[in-house]
């Protein structure tokens, strides 16, 4: 019988190549959840895109007939918007429209049409809105501003009361 030493170099080998495999998975580990990190922070902001395009759309379907501050402003609305339908509140939308001008609608009335158009006196005034939203979300930490223009047709009380 033969007795042999071993130096011990397949242990060091192995060793290192062990440590090697482990560094291999723990990169292949972080660059999977970078990935999935990034593609959830886009989902989110996609999200908080679709949330204020819904409280603006809203805010634009409602009257223009509030007094605006000292900037224009009229006040700031908050829309809470359930884009999953869970009946759970997922973002919250504060809406400020700014109304940039005003001119009188000279479109004529079809009660009109026959009249000369020095005849006819148009009541409705053509204004351009900036909306202004503001999306937040704290569980996901989403946040948004969105800037949209709109025209909106406004009876001469209203318009004289929120964009003068």
């Amino acid at each position: 019988m033969r007795l042999s030493t071993q130096q011990g170099a397949a242990l060091v080998v192995s060793l290192i190549m062990l440590v090697l495999i482990t560094l291999m998975v723990i990169t292949a580990l972080n660059l999977g959840t970078s990935n999935f990190r990034a593609v959830s922070n886009s989902q989110f902001r996609d999200e908080a895109i679709a949330a204020a395009n819904v409280a603006i759309e809203d805010r634009l379907s409602s009257t223009f007939d509030q007094t605006p501050d000292a900037n224009g402003n009229l006040p700031t609305v908050p829309f809470d918007v359930d884009l999953n339908n869970d009946r759970t509140n997922d973002y919250r939308v504060e809406v400020t429209p700014t109304c940039i001008s005003a001119s009188r609608d000279t479109s004529a009335r079809p009660s009109s049409v026959e009249l000369p158009r020095e005849m006819t006196v148009p009541s409705t005034w053509n204004t351009v809105w900036d909306i202004t939203a503001r999306v937040t979300n704290a569980a996901t930490g989403a946040s948004v501003v969105i800037r949209s223009g709109a025209r909106v047709l406004l009876p001469e009380v209203d318009r004289n009361r929120a964009c003068p």
